[in-house]
């Protein structure tokens, strides 16, 4: 098989891919030294320091109260790799239940798992999530379930696909005939072969999990309002940016989009490890 990229292997995993992981991990590591780092106290109000251009003392500049806004920036970032790890890891859970389920408990439980799939991609997703989030009381656990119970669909046809395929595999019909148990087959012969589907899953789902959880917070149905959250930070930019306040907005939407693209880069990166000739 020819190498797409030089210096590839016969993994098909190259430095060009290594590379790129341990730079997105570095940043990511990095963001969350910085969270460990910076001092809270500019987190409070300073009327002296209103509406300041970024610098060297407030590389982001600070808000119309004084507040700086790389600390509120980086603050309201863990919020968002918070909520969005809770809940990736819960719609992946999701999604490996009712993939194996639907492989597992025959015709009728694989049409059920079916038509759920084919409703939760059909209903539009930034209305379910609202509604979700609504319906929950909103704040931090509102959208964190909202996020959750909205992003499995997806990954459940991936997962779903993969254990059909196992279930015709000859030493999984070898096992049902030595009568073994439908928890046995799943537990034995099914989730070792899922685990990297459902890795990479989990970490393509991460990025979608922040941006829906600042989509949230951005139109007002997420977080509380005194929240550092990106979303809302760039709710509140909208009132000062015809000011000429550019950074309020400009910076902390720039860190979230990199930080987005970080968690795809890993992603990507695991899905070449473990699936090296599928693009």
């Amino acid at each position: 098989m020819t190498c797409c990229r030089t210096g590839e292997s016969r993994t098909g995993f190259s430095f060009y891919y290594f590379r790129h992981l341990i730079l997105a991990l570095l940043f990511l590591l990095g963001l969350i030294a910085l969270r460990l780092f910076l001092d809270s106290s500019g987190l409070g109000t300073n009327l002296t320091l209103m509406e300041e251009a970024p610098s060297w003392r407030h590389p982001f500049g600070t808000d119309s109260l004084g507040r700086d806004m790389l600390i509120r920036t980086v603050y309201g970032l863990m919020v968002s790799l918070k909520v969005g790890l809770m809940a990736a890891t819960i719609s992946a859970l999701i999604a490996l239940t009712l993939g194996v389920a639907g492989a597992i408990f025959g015709r009728w439980a694989d049409l059920a798992v079916t038509w759920l799939v084919d409703v939760g991609m059909s209903l539009p997703h930034l209305v379910l999530l609202i509604l979700i989030s609504f319906a929950v009381g909103g704040g931090e656990k509102g959208v964190m379930l909202a996020v959750a119970l909205s992003h499995w669909p997806s990954l459940t046809r991936v997962l779903r696909a993969e254990a059909l395929q196992l279930k015709s595999a000859p030493y999984v019909v070898i096992s049902k005939k030595f009568g073994r148990s439908s928890w046995y087959i799943a537990t034995r012969h099914f989730l070792p072969h899922l685990v990297p589907q459902f890795l990479i899953g989990l970490l393509l789902l991460f990025p979608h999990a922040i941006l829906h959880e600042a989509a949230l917070s951005f139109l007002g149905f997420g977080l509380n309002p005194h929240t550092p959250a990106v979303g809302i930070l760039l709710a509140e930019s909208l009132q000062h940016l015809s000011t000429g306040c550019w950074w309020l907005g400009v910076l902390p939407g720039l860190l979230l989009v990199m930080t987005v693209k970080m968690f795809d880069v890993i992603g990507a990166g695991v899905k070449k490890y473990f699936t090296p000739y599928k693009d």
